[in-house]
């Protein structure tokens, strides 16, 4: 059962009148004392009466348990069972530090060949009209008009006339020196006729991806007439989280997958990792390279990428759904059995794909919870708090403040439907957030006074990060990712 079902079924049997003590406890509803309400979908809002949540959703009570100590707390096996509360097992195993990320498909500038002329002239003949047509190497692209070029010609026939070796030999270097082929340098020497026209050809295979000129242009050197690419190998720049950075070498093997060609894989390498970070959305740029013989990978289309960074031997590994981060700590909820539950820290290594890495607080065969977890958390941390904050038997109360509620982060990514820059607010389609069991929907969210909308417009693709702060989640980044954007998650198991 996914967190969407977890919730439905919690609401559903608060709403049926069964299930509605979360503890156990062997007293009927009004009998039990209410230590607060909780948000289905985000149990850091908390309030002490009934109410709404800020989705708009019913506030679910949660009832004191004397039998209860500390971080543990029991659920009755019947409310474990109808919750669907999931548990996995820690295991001691392998976890390859694969890094699942999105990229976008540029040309391969080594072989991108750009047509100049160096000199000035008018364009005659054009054989190419528009992007995207394909030439060969050597195929006709154009006539070039140019009184320079016929003056150099009419020098060297005079040279040649002349039985001068040295003019004859300034004079073929000239030529040269203004784009003149040798092969029509050595045509001109063997007729001597003057051609009022140069022609132009292709110097590779290739589509052309730009056009700058039309027929009948007059164009100086610093003009480019159009330019050539070779879609025989493409590059794919990927973008790669700063924690993951460290992750990531040159040669590391790689691969794609396109949404237009489902089930396709193509496999390439990490060519070029780029120097420094982008300032804003605080991520690396990798540059990795694919043959595409097919040419079936075109350049602008967004890609799933995944770079296989070599496996991390022998630690415990648990499902990344069972972590619980609140951003100042990690923990996950230990099933102790006979419906006892302990909210343990531990310290979190790295993730990859849907595993995550436990260094310490846990052992291998530790059974942690995966669906339900939160609300469990939420419990424990309310019953620990409680018990930090009452005095033991014989000592003084003491006057200070409990410890400040945790701040709750995740990532999110998905489409601007609205912006409204006057009440610092964007409204978001936005996929599911797995890290606050949030499922799909559209939403206004607030936004950091640090935050700029500029450059962002509705229907553009965002990726962005959420932070709690006063029972609330504002965004506190926001980075518009290329057009075609889509859910990059993919599956990295052990």
């Amino acid at each position: 059962m996914n967190k969407i079902s977890f919730i439905k079924t919690l609401v559903a049997l608060l709403l049926a009148g069964s299930g509605g003590a979360f503890l156990a406890s062997s007293h009927a509803d009004e009998e039990k004392e209410i230590l607060y309400w909780v948000a289905p979908m985000d149990p850091n809002y908390q309030r002490d009466k009934p109410g709404k949540s800020p989705m708009g959703m019913d506030l679910v009570p949660v009832y004191a348990d004397k039998n209860a100590t500390g971080n543990v707390v029991s659920i009755e096996p019947i409310v474990v069972q109808n919750l669907g509360v999931r548990t996995a097992r820690a295991e001691r195993s392998r976890l390859w530090r694969g890094i699942d990320t999105v990229g976008y498909v540029e040309f391969d500038e080594s072989r991108v060949s750009h047509i100049h002329l160096r000199t000035e002239g008018w364009i005659e003949r054009l054989t190419v009209r528009s992007e995207g047509e394909r030439v060969k190497q050597g195929d006709f692209l154009f006539d070039l008009y140019s009184p320079k070029l016929v003056n150099a010609q009419e020098e060297l026939v005079t040279a040649i006339a002349a039985g001068s070796n040295s003019l004859i030999r300034a004079s073929r270097e000239k030529l040269a020196s203004l784009g003149v082929s040798d092969k029509q340098i050595a045509q001109l020497q063997r007729d001597r006729k003057i051609q009022q026209r140069i022609s132009i050809y292709a110097p590779q295979d290739g589509v052309v991806s730009s056009l700058s000129v039309r027929e009948g242009m007059f164009i100086k050197p610093e003009n480019r007439v159009m330019s050539l690419a070779d879609l025989s190998s493409v590059w794919i720049i990927a973008e790669v989280f700063e924690r993951q950075t460290e992750w990531v070498k040159n040669g590391q093997p790689a691969e794609v997958r396109l949404s237009y060609l489902p089930g396709q894989v193509w496999e390439g390498v990490v060519e070029y990792i780029y120097p420094s970070l982008d300032a804003k959305t605080r991520t690396l740029q990798v540059r990795l390279r694919f043959d595409n013989p097919d040419e079936s990978i075109k350049p602008n289309m967004y890609a799933n990428v995944r770079i296989f960074g070599g496996p991390k031997e022998n630690t415990i590994v648990i499902p990344i759904e069972g972590l619980i981060r609140t951003g100042r700590a990690e923990r996950v909820i230990v099933a102790l059995g006979e419906g006892r539950f302990e909210a343990r820290d531990v310290a979190a290594g790295i993730e990859s794909g849907d595993y995550v890495e436990i260094l310490q607080g846990l052992e291998d065969g530790d059974k942690v919870v995966i669906s339900g977890q939160f609300l469990i958390d939420s419990e424990a941390s309310m019953r620990a708090s409680l018990m930090r904050m009452s005095p033991a038997e014989g000592e003084e109360p003491t006057t200070e403040s409990p410890e400040e509620p945790a701040i709750r982060t995740a990532m999110g990514s998905g489409v601007i439907k609205a912006l409204k820059s006057g009440e610092n607010k964007i409204n978001l389609q936005h996929d599911p957030i797995e890290e606050l069991g949030w499922p799909s929907m559209t939403m206004d969210l607030m936004l950091d006074e640090s935050v700029s909308l500029e450059g962002l417009a509705v229907g553009d693709t965002v990726m962005f990060h959420l932070e709690q702060r006063d029972n609330r989640y504002l965004i506190t980044s926001i980075h518009k990712m290329a057009p075609g954007a889509s859910d990059h998650n993919m599956e990295m198991r052990p």
